[in-house]
């Protein structure tokens, strides 16, 4: 149970760089030793984990990307016996594809006391009440809040996605003190309160630790006059380890500082891979530092940041993410890329690949329309089946709704170049 800092939150940066080095010598030899993919690139790139002398020797070793944790499917890129494993997470995958993650009993145990650390550093206490209105499941959301809360000594509220009106209720009745959820589902909480004619500034809520996907500043002035909490920013991801990465504190709310001594972050150019300065902004790359069953090297989350100063810890602090330097979209918190779109496409023989895929918020809540060419000979009636089960299968494998629109064979505008797939106009209703 966490009471007060953990001491390395008030070590010096020397004390914190020491304490890198060491673990990242016992990272990377979990990952050569435990894990023969990791080897194999190791071999290859002619870098062994005794090589490394100093932090910055780091860019030597080669990086990993989401397409290497997808090869490995499902359990090639653990180090350790699978009998070893206290748990699986995974992301969404279209083609039985999934990123799959794995948890020994003590990474559970350290990913429970980083998010406990998180929790306290947004200013949470032993004895508050938390509601978790994250997804749970294989995604990591609502089990991660839900751990690291009853590790700091929290009473957990395990509510869960979904059910507006029965989240307003109980968090009436239960009267929780912090609420874990994804900014844009609480901006349609807010609607609801309204709706009701009720005012969400009279709710026992103090916090809210969000996350999930990228919000605005615009975002938080409005849920902290709205409900009249402290919000605050939670970074994480499935294949670093979940929620509880990276957490802003509750007094400064100036970016969420990485928990360095056991994530080591670097920026890099991403199209060269060269490091860069603290202060660039480029891709985001982590190395895990402590992680036993799914030890990441290099790992680049495509996520574009700049690494800042420390203020309230010795560890640095991330700037807003900026964008990304792939196609992903992020969308009602969920990681979405277009090629899952075209993936499922390819199981509709009624439906061409010729598509669009439109995301707008006229409300509070992420709007997905995808239109789609029907195929030259196909029918009404192949078409309003192929309708359905596009749908199906984007809500059943990748788990957002969408609006399929059926559109004549050539009509959609052709590209010379790259085809434009996406169309995301949800920047001109939030600032």
């Amino acid at each position: 149970m966490i009471a007060t800092l953990h001491p390395i939150e008030r070590a010096s940066v020397d004390e914190l760089r020491a304490l890198q080095l060491d673990r990242l010598r016992w990272s990377l030899n979990q990952a050569y030793t435990g894990n023969p993919r990791y080897r194999a690139k190791f071999d290859a790139a002619g870098i062994h984990p005794d090589d490394l002398r100093s932090l910055d020797d780091l860019a030597r070793f080669p990086f990993t990307t989401k397409a290497d944790l997808r090869d490995a499917y499902p359990f090639d890129f653990f180090a350790v016996p699978q009998d070893r494993l206290a748990r699986i997470h995974a992301s969404s995958g279209t083609t039985g594809k999934p990123v799959v993650v794995g948890y020994t009993r003590t990474d559970l145990d350290t990913w429970a006391q980083l998010v406990a650390r998180s929790i306290h550093a947004a200013g949470g206490r032993s004895g508050m009440k938390v509601h978790v209105a994250y997804g749970y499941g294989l995604f990591t959301g609502g089990l991660g809040a839900h751990g690291g809360a009853e590790a700091l000594g929290c009473t957990v509220i395990p509510m869960s996605g979904g059910q507006t009106e029965k989240q307003i209720q109980l968090i009436a009745d239960f009267r929780p003190d912090i609420i874990m959820v994804t900014p844009t589902y609480l901006l349609a909480m807010i609607d609801e309160y309204h709706k009701r004619g009720l005012d969400p500034a009279q709710t026992s809520l103090k916090i809210g630790i969000f996350g999930a996907e990228p919000w605005t500043e615009a975002m938080r002035r409005e849920i902290e006059g709205a409900f009249a909490i402290t919000a605050t920013d939670i970074y994480g991801l499935s294949e670093v380890m979940g929620p509880g990465v990276a957490q802003e504190c509750g007094i400064a709310k100036d970016g969420p500082t990485i928990w360095e001594d056991h994530f080591y972050p670097e920026i890099i150019d991403p199209e060269t891979g060269a490091v860069l300065p603290d202060g660039s902004e480029g891709e985001l790359v982590f190395t895990s530092l402590s992680k036993e069953a799914m030890p990441v090297i290099r790992y680049r989350t495509r996520d574009l940041t700049r690494l800042l100063p420390g203020t309230s810890r010795p560890m640095r602090r991330m700037a807003k993410i900026t964008g990304r330097s792939d196609d992903m979209l992020i969308i009602r918190g969920v990681n979405v890329f277009p090629s899952q779109i075209e993936e499922i496409l390819l199981t509709c023989p009624a439906l061409s690949l010729h598509y669009l895929i439109e995301l707008t918020r006229p409300g509070r809540m992420d709007v997905v329309a995808v239109e789609v060419e029907a195929r030259s000979g196909s029918t009404a009636e192949d078409q309003a089946r192929a309708t359905r089960d596009f749908a199906h299968k984007i809500k059943s494998l990748i788990g957002i709704s969408v609006n399929v629109v059926i559109r004549p064979p050539g009509t959609l505008a052709r590209s010379e170049g790259k085809a434009r797939r996406v169309v995301d106009r949800r920047g001109a209703t939030v600032n």
